[in-house]
């Protein structure tokens, strides 16, 4: 291992052997790290934490300290992080609480840039960004590929959907079905995010039953139960390779906690 010496490790933690750290990170007892991450100075990482392979941490971030939550007694709960993520300067990843699934998990291949927040018991998925000081309170859940703006805040318990942009100081109440795109106080929906589909392979035919699905949920001036009936109707009658996504917006709406942004 390429440990710098004035590193300071506990014996206990479980380190590949290709693993890098940069001088003055600490480690704690029950962190594991797995192949090819790099870990730089000045880091500090504690908890029950299960880091994977080829992720790449920049220096002064705290990863897997205790949650920022007045119930927490000090009971094992847990950080896992993913592979091949990046996270920036300053980044705060806290451990999960028992009050939920006890875990707090980034996947693979994020790109989290500095100052960024990461509460107890968010879920997020893969490739996302989050850019400069965007914060998650607890127990949020973000789905794959989803953009969050510089300075953008989301309330505790919400949800965003796979795809979604949420843009620069955006403060966050309510759920963001996937696709769309928003930002302002309040937040509101302006379209979906078809540059990002087409950089990700979508077919015109996919978005085209995307905006229309949108256009249903948002410029119908349907009712949300109404709204939902519509979707039915629509993915009734699309082609096998566009029914997935519109069924991902319906599904969506079902499982949403605290409302849509609408």
């Amino acid at each position: 291992m390429a440990i710098h010496p004035t590193a300071l490790i506990d014996a206990k933690a479980c380190l590949d052997s290709s693993v890098e750290v940069g001088a003055y990170s600490i480690i704690g007892p029950d962190v594991c790290i797995g192949a090819g991450t790099k870990i730089g100075p000045h880091v500090v990482i504690e908890g029950h934490t299960t880091i994977g392979s080829d992720n790449t941490f920049f220096q002064f971030s705290s990863i897997g300290a205790a949650p920022q939550d007045k119930k927490y007694a000090g009971e094992p709960t847990r950080l896992e992080i993913g592979d091949r993520n990046v996270i920036r300067e300053f980044c705060t990843f806290n451990l999960g609480t028992t009050q939920d699934l006890g875990v707090t998990r980034l996947g693979n291949d994020n790109w989290i840039m500095a100052y960024v927040h990461i509460a107890h018991d968010c879920q997020v998925g893969n490739h996302t960004i989050f850019a400069n000081n965007a914060a998650l309170a607890g127990h949020v859940h973000i789905g794959d590929w989803v953009i969050l703006g510089g300075f953008s805040n989301i309330h505790q318990f919400c949800k965003v959907g796979p795809h979604a942009m949420v843009g620069m100081s955006t403060s966050l109440t309510q759920d963001v079905p996937p696709f769309v795109m928003l930002n302002g106080n309040p937040a509101a929906a302006h379209g979906i995010n078809v540059e990002g589909l087409k950089r990700r392979g979508f077919s015109r035919e996919q978005i085209a039953a995307i905006r229309q699905s949108y256009k249903l949920l948002y410029k119908s001036g349907l009712t949300l139960e109404q709204a939902k009936t519509a979707l039915d109707q629509q993915i009734a009658g699309l082609a096998p390779e566009q029914v997935t996504h519109v069924q991902a917006i319906r599904e969506f709406l079902d499982n949403a906690t605290r409302g849509i942004v609408r």
